[in-house]
């Protein structure tokens, strides 16, 4: 079997494609033109056939060996994301292994600009926390041979991914807000389109069926900021006392640290107008005027799984076995649901 077959071409494989020699390959790549356009065109037309990709990199994979791995993350300003990267750099540094890192910001081209990136220098795998969007590009940068796990998403049949159940901590953070004698609660976040948001606002509706005389009301909203939970802590300061929820989910801490301060501002006090939860256990949720209640996802140790698979695919190959690995969030209870 050829290093094509086995669904990483190489220059040999894309030679013997356009049926030329390995220095006229090396020509075209790199002194195109020393060689005919003839030439020229069957030896791309072959790049082209096999899905060959340049290493431009001066140190590349060794075969059964991790040199160096990338990381494409979607958040940087979200600890979350630091977590799981100082989780996949324990694991990395205890091998020898470099880390290249890169922040997609929220956006799609430049996610998948990174993952291009990654695979034209030949790292020995990638690891991606991505957007909640199709991940087309990745599909195809696995495709051509190069081991991809996904943190904070799951994988499928052609890949790994490390997740957290956020349905679970969704009933969390509503099961805690009933035992602290909740019964108008509330959910907030969106576009409810984001599986974690959905997910989480799933685990909350369990927790109520499982309450008598408690009613979850569903606030959809446009983002997970903080100037989002601006936007909703004046609508739910605007409200008739009665009309209003005493607890609240908020699918993210921005949100309900937005939330909290715009119903302060309004002159309602948490929690003794309403108990708030909020999602992530963010860096500064313990930090803030009101110290959020939140449920915490297990970053450090979605970080180390996460590059346990990268390494053990890129170790096994074809022996690999392609898995999800779900890790429960627990809650951290702080004075904002009442401590």
């Amino acid at each position: 079997m050829n290093s094509a077959e086995r669904g990483r071409p190489v220059m040999k494989d894309v030679a013997r494609q356009a049926g030329v020699s390995l220095g006229t390959v090396s020509n075209v790549l790199n002194n195109p033109d020393l060689v005919s356009p003839q030439t020229r065109d069957r030896v791309h037309r072959a790049i082209e056939e096999l899905g060959f990709v340049r290493n431009s990199a001066a140190r590349s994979l060794v075969l059964g060996k991790a040199e160096t791995v990338g990381f494409v993350i979607v958040d940087l300003a979200n600890s979350f994301f630091l977590d799981i990267e100082r989780g996949v750099q324990s694991v990395l540094d205890e091998r020898g292994i470099k880390l290249l890192l890169a922040n997609s910001d929220v956006d799609l081209q430049k996610q998948d600009e990174y993952l291009s990136l990654f695979e034209e220098t030949q790292l020995s795998g990638i690891l991606l926390a991505p957007l909640d969007a199709p991940l087309t590009a990745a599909q195809a940068v696995r495709e051509r041979g190069m081991p991809v796990v996904q943190v904070n998403w799951p994988g499928d049949a052609t890949s790994c991914g490390v997740v957290s159940d956020d349905a679970h901590g969704g009933y969390l953070a509503a099961r805690h807000l009933i035992e602290r004698g909740c019964r108008r609660l509330a959910f907030a976040g969106g576009p409810l389109t984001l599986s974690a948001v959905s997910s989480r606002h799933r685990g909350a509706l369990r927790a109520v069926a499982e309450a008598d005389g408690v009613a979850l009301e569903l606030i959809e909203t446009e983002r997970l900021t903080v100037r989002g939970g601006h936007q909703l802590g004046e609508q739910l300061a605007a409200r008739r006392p009665e009309d209003r929820p005493d607890g609240l989910v908020a699918a993210a801490d921005a949100l309900a640290s937005g939330t909290i301060q715009a119903m302060m501002l309004a002159g309602l006090r948490v929690p003794h107008d309403m108990r708030v939860v909020g999602y992530d256990n963010n860096h500064f949720a313990d930090d803030s005027p009101v110290p959020l209640t939140t449920v915490g996802q297990p970053g450090r140790e979605m970080g180390r799984a996460s590059a346990r698979l990268l390494l053990e695919e890129i170790e096994q190959r074809d022996d690999h076995l392609h898995r999800t690995l779900v890790m429960k969030p627990r809650l951290f209870e702080r004075a904002s649901s009442g401590r």
